[in-house]
């Protein structure tokens, strides 16, 4: 599926209610674990200490931080929509977030998006996405809920 190309409100408006695609897999090194955990200040064992996880979590090995799986969404995001001719773009909120499934170390996940709802606000397009982080192999997805995020098209497209 090739990516969708957005470059205006309008045109964004043709999408409520769709399916607007699903990014590349991504894969959940444990490098990328410990990075976040030092970004984070969050060295819980269950995420960075591989065999203390083996021996005593639930999971066999580590797993991700919830809140990681949520940082790589907008960069997912991206590889499903480019939006054009915007002075700016922001991560206004997330909405209803449930977590389903632990992310194992070296799964590949990937997002699914669907345009929610879509509203104008005197130039301002406000827009929710319903995503879910789906895990290569696995049924449930890691995660489901809306972002919300707010685009400044260029001349109030």
């Amino acid at each position: 599926m090739s990516k969708l190309i957005i470059s205006s409100h309008a045109e964004f408006e043709q999408h409520i209610g769709k399916e607007l695609g699903v990014s590349d897999y991504l894969t959940i090194t444990q490098e990328r674990i410990n990075q976040f955990a030092e970004a984070t200040i969050d060295h819980q064992w269950i995420h960075t200490d591989p065999e203390r996880a083996k021996k005593e979590g639930s999971f066999g090995n580590t797993i991700a931080h919830g809140y990681l799986t949520i940082s790589i969404s907008p960069y997912l995001w991206k590889q499903i929509a480019e939006i054009r001719n915007i002075d700016m773009m922001i991560n206004y909120g997330i909405e209803d977030l449930r977590f389903n499934q632990p992310v194992k170390v070296n799964s590949e996940v990937r997002l699914k998006a669907k345009l929610k709802s879509l509203v104008n606000l005197r130039g301002i397009s406000k827009c929710h996405l319903h995503v879910e982080l789906e895990i290569k192999g696995v049924k449930k997805p890691a995660y489901s809920g809306i972002l919300v995020f707010i685009y400044y098209f260029n001349n109030n497209q």
